[in-house]
């Protein structure tokens, strides 16, 4: 993508420069369109989940730039052989999340694929004024994360039959959770011309780490993690103890080699759980310390689960460090 031409209209305030989210165009100086696109494989057995997953994934990088879904186009590989009554439970499951989030399907576009393939286009409206960027953290500010990490870990070790059911239930819920509450709530601490939110990304495939190296160098800032705060869904820790990694994991890995450094304590199965390729995961927050329990007190009255899991500095070697 470095090789390629970026957008010159300068109605995009927002293209794929910083790997950003998602791209955002200005149409008038009061609105702005936030667009995005995600499909994968199954990582649930049932269907109806699965299209649930599916939706609530597609539209987390609408709030994770601070916007809100409007509408929805589907993505849809179905095998030529596949049972359509399967098709229909994974459709009627990505209903049900978009309803949720008050986003409207208005259609889309299906191909016979052998494998299995859903997910949604998301077009969602922002002010150009109150765009979160994944870059922009400062000096000083406090990390928030919400949600919990171990989805790819558990959805791993289900496919070779060893996930508990208290760990695919946790998972489950996490991965259907949209995080419209917890957008609503961070707004909410933003609002007035406040910008005590400086930069927010939302936690997938590149997991924890990868995508705190893109608000990182964005920023230029380095950000210290401490793995104790870190939030973990039950049965991940033993899934990265039992070898469960994900070709994304290793791949992770691979590629952050020599942006992060650990300390010594850090358990192996806790390095794992950090590169782990989520889905439909949290937002991490860049906010301005002094509004950091503010914005805790706010996601909590919507029962979102955050805790602060670090701090930004002025940019150093490392570009990551936990602790």
């Amino acid at each position: 993508m470095s090789r390629l031409p970026r957008p010159t209209d300068p109605n995009v305030l927002v293209g794929f420069d910083t790997s950003d989210d998602a791209g955002v165009y200005l149409l008038t100086p009061e609105l702005a369109i936030v667009q995005t696109v995600d499909f994968f494989t199954p990582i649930v057995d049932d269907p109806f989940l699965f299209g649930a997953v599916a939706a609530s994934n597609s539209l987390s990088d609408v709030y994770a730039m601070g916007g809100r879904p409007i509408s929805a186009l589907s993505i849809v590989g179905f095998p030529p052989n596949g049972n359509p009554d399967v098709l229909e439970q994974i459709i009627r499951g990505g209903l049900s999340k978009m309803d949720e989030a008050g986003c409207s399907v208005v259609g889309g576009h299906s191909i016979r694929d052998d494998e299995l393939k859903f997910g949604y286009a998301v077009t969602g409206v922002i002010h150009p004024q109150r765009v979160w960027r994944n870059v922009g953290a400062l000096p000083g500010d406090a990390l928030i994360f919400t949600k919990a990490l171990g989805t790819g870990l558990i959805s791993t070790a289900l496919k070779s039959g060893k996930a508990s059911e208290a760990a695919l239930a946790a998972s489950t819920a996490s991965m259907t959770r949209l995080n419209k509450d917890a957008a609503e709530a961070l707004l909410e601490i933003d609002g007035g011309g406040a910008q005590a939110i400086h930069a927010v990304t939302d936690i997938t495939g590149f997991g924890l780490l990868g995508h705190a190296k893109e608000m990182a160098a964005g920023s230029k800032v380095s950000l210290e993690i401490d793995h104790s705060k870190i939030p973990t869904l039950p049965g991940a820790l033993d899934a990265a103890r039992g070898g469960f990694l994900a070709g994304g994991l290793k791949n992770n890995r691979e590629w952050l080699e020599g942006c992060v450094e650990f300390a010594a304590s850090v358990p192996e199965e806790v390095r794992c759980l950090l590169f782990d390729p989520q889905t439909s995961g949290g937002l991490l927050v860049s906010i301005a310390a002094s509004r950091a329990d503010a914005a805790l007190a706010a996601l909590a009255k919507r029962n979102v689960s955050a805790c602060v899991i670090g701090a930004a500095h002025p940019k150093c070697s490392p570009l990551i460090s936990v602790k």
